[in-house]
């Protein structure tokens, strides 16, 4: 079966750096769309980037200039480069591709001072 395994989260400053990895398993992952999506508490799960399977990449307006998504396809590997974190990027992180409805576990990702 498909199974989404987010690695990378973690703690830190503000203004400081963190990489999230995505493992997919179990289906072609260079086919399909993929992205992060995030949610913390009280708020809806909202888009933070997807990408295309052709490469092309989709941010939302509050990350858009310091997150970078990207993809590995021979390693079946989605990536989120998260610079110049700020509190409001508190949140649980999750992974998605877009097919069957396909969602990593999530991964809490803390920044404060």
């Amino acid at each position: 079966q498909v199974q989404l395994v987010e690695s990378g989260g973690g703690s830190v400053q503000p203004g400081g750096s963190l990489r999230l990895s995505c493992d997919v398993s179990g289906i072609e992952f260079g086919r399909y769309r993929a992205g992060w999506h995030r949610q913390s508490p009280g708020h809806q799960r909202e888009m933070v980037a997807d990408i295309l399977a052709n490469g092309g990449t989709i941010y939302s307006d509050s990350v858009k200039g310091r997150f970078t998504i990207s993809r590995d396809n021979a390693k079946n590997t989605l990536y989120l480069q998260m610079n110049d974190l700020k509190p409001d990027d508190t949140a649980v992180y999750y992974c998605r591709l877009y097919w069957g409805g396909s969602w990593g576990q999530g991964i809490q990702v803390t920044v404060s001072a």
